[in-house]
């Protein structure tokens, strides 16, 4: 069985299809400026990698090179379309709608149309992909994907936030998450790795960042709210701040709030920190040429990932291991080492010089015996989740 899974942007579209008998990645790709000058598709398999420059207007004809890409003579890895058994689309929000991955139904498709003033900038696109699916594959059973399902099990008082009760009913004001899809990916490995479930703290760290808190399978805290700027610095994002500095910053720079949301989303952060990049490889080399400002927004992102880490043994009532994933959680051991120092009061210890050089595998260990927790990096695999989570929607 062969499932295609899709993650649509605005002007982009990731896919991969995946064969559920070996959980193996039989073709994955990019389709770029859609809707722009200069479409292009990126379209890779074993026989190699390959690129179509062809129009774009909508996600209706990425969808439509996509196929077609799949089943060329040349370069295809299926002898037909009725060989991909369902779809399985990334959607950021389900609000409190849904608790768990749906069927795709026109009563379900009606809940995420209904929920994009919650994710404004990213779930109309969600929708342009289904819609686009739906049209040239009509057959093709499809299922949603929800980025904050996996966090649907925080107790009221974690996702609760300390506005009127009323804003809560009435506009649905309160924590939600996102990431769950890499947390819920992750947090099953750690729980492999343990034998059992337990504490699991999950760190995701890249350009987008947040860590939960994951106590006997369930999520228990994270750090993104209701949208993906609460919680950690990241690349461009600004993370936890005081809401007064909105009204401060729109006084003194002259913008209006939706600007200012716009300049918290896109140029703040390890950027705005910085001055430099939001890659932490350019920070990195920053740091080495002598640049501060690179120092600090290192530092900065470090100590605010340490603090949920902290915060979150509490709320556990102890840590049987910590997992870092993304860019950074896998490729960046200076932060693994800052937060993983930081908990050596509670007995956490590692192996330094595998932090530095931890090599590649499903799992590299980074704790040695007599530590009080596990410590691992993990890669996350967000599209497998997706296929699975698809895979048991149609075998219902």
């Amino acid at each position: 069985m062969k499932i295609l899974v899709i993650n649509a942007g605005s002007s982009s579209l990731k896919y991969q299809l995946i064969n559920m008998e070996d959980e193996s990645v039989i073709a994955k790709g990019l389709c770029e400026r859609i809707g722009i000058d200069g479409s292009v598709l990126t379209h890779k398999t074993s026989k190699g990698e390959f690129v179509i420059n062809e129009p774009m207007p909508t996600h209706v004809e990425a969808i439509s090179l996509v196929l077609d890409a799949l089943v060329d003579k040349k370069h295809g890895v299926i002898k037909s379309m009725d060989e991909i058994s369902a779809v399985g689309h990334r959607v950021v929000h389900a609000a409190e709608d849904f608790t768990c991955s749906q069927l795709i139904t026109e009563d379900v498709m009606k809940a995420i149309e209904h929920n994009i003033d919650l994710a404004p900038l990213h779930q109309p696109a969600n929708i342009m992909g289904i819609r686009a699916c739906q049209k040239v594959m009509p057959k093709a059973p499809m299922v949603a994907v929800f980025d904050n399902t996996f966090h649907s099990t925080m107790p009221d008082y974690a996702y609760m936030y300390g506005v009127p009760y009323e804003d809560y009913k009435n506009f649905r004001v309160r924590k939600y998450g996102f990431h769950g899809t890499s947390h819920l990916f992750v947090s099953g490995e750690a729980e492999k790795l343990l034998g059992r479930k337990g504490k699991i703290i999950v760190c995701h760290l890249g350009n987008g960042a947040s860590i939960s808190a994951v106590k006997d399978g369930k999520c228990i805290d994270t750090s993104m709210g209701l949208t993906p700027l609460e919680g950690l610095i990241m690349g461009t994002r600004c993370g936890d701040l005081d809401p007064a500095v909105l009204e401060y910053l729109s006084d003194k720079k002259g913008m209006d709030i939706h600007e200012i949301t716009s300049y918290l989303n896109k140029k703040s952060g390890v950027l705005g920190i910085s001055g430099v990049s939001s890659d932490f490889r350019d920070l990195l080399a920053g740091i080495e040429a002598g640049n501060d400002r690179c120092r600090l927004a290192l530092d900065m992102f470090s100590y605010r990932v340490l603090k949920y880490v902290g915060s979150y043994v509490a709320a556990l009532g102890g840590l049987d291991l910590i997992a870092f994933t993304g860019g950074i959680g896998e490729h960046t051991p200076e932060v693994r080492e800052k937060v993983l120092d930081s908990l050596a009061f509670m007995g956490m210890k590692y192996d330094r010089e595998k932090n530095l050089n931890p090599g590649k595998g499903n799992a590299v260990k980074l704790s040695v015996d007599g530590s009080s927790a596990m410590a691992y990096i993990i890669p996350t695999n967000e599209e497998l989740v997706i296929a699975r989570e698809t895979l048991a929607l149609i075998s219902k």
